[in-house]
């Protein structure tokens, strides 16, 4: 997927419905910035107004997401292209997300444990060695969280028992025993409980 391709699509059918980019990102509810970075190739329309852009200026999401209006012949095979590519980029989005949350957790994790060693064993008075503590909680009660719902949108979660792969609920993936990022919870497909292991790719590794 080529995304100034796309870009320069998206401005050329704009044009063609005679729509300024002011325009277009005012039917679409967005700023006239966010058409801007898209027709410069420097991001892609998002998912929930992809189908909307579509219509607005009379093309196929297949087209969009290719950068030029496919006859029939060769549609479905860029469709596949396309998923492909979508599913890569997704993909390598989830890592990435990943490794912040490890960062998040480490950060949050050193300054809690530093704070507490000093508090604890520095000579000072009582108000400054608890005002510590507290400033040593507030990151890690505000960072911790952040982390653990990177953790349950980046990827998948898959079923030690069936096998199926999903994306638990926030509140199931806070309360879950947990070791790293394998947790204890219950299937939504089989109803079972098992330790389910953090995984990136919806489909079943052959």
């Amino acid at each position: 997927m080529n995304q100034t391709k796309t870009g320069l699509f998206i401005a050329e059918r704009r044009k063609l419905k005679s729509l300024t980019q002011a325009q277009l990102a005012e039917m679409l509810g967005i700023t006239d910035r966010a058409v801007s970075k898209w027709e410069t190739g420097r991001s892609l329309p998002d998912a929930a107004i992809m189908l909307e852009l579509c219509n607005i200026l009379e093309i196929s999401v297949n087209e969009l997401l290719t950068g030029e209006v496919l006859e029939m012949t060769n549609y479905n095979e860029m469709a596949e292209k396309n998923l492909i590519e979508m599913k890569k980029q997704k993909e390598q989005a989830d890592r990435r997300l990943l490794r912040i949350e490890i960062a998040i957790g480490l950060l949050a994790s050193i300054i809690f444990f530093v704070l507490i060693f000093i508090a604890s064993f520095a000579d000072m008075e009582d108000w400054l060695r608890v005002t510590l503590i507290l400033v040593g909680f507030v990151p890690f009660a505000v960072m911790i969280p952040f982390a653990i719902r990177i953790e349950q949108t980046a990827g998948y979660y898959e079923c030690g028992k069936c096998g199926n792969r999903y994306i638990p609920k926030y509140s199931s993936v806070l309360f879950a025993m947990h070791i790293n990022r394998t947790r204890y919870m219950k299937c939504p497909e089989c109803g079972k409980r098992s330790w389910q292991k953090k995984v990136i790719s919806k489909e079943i590794d052959s």
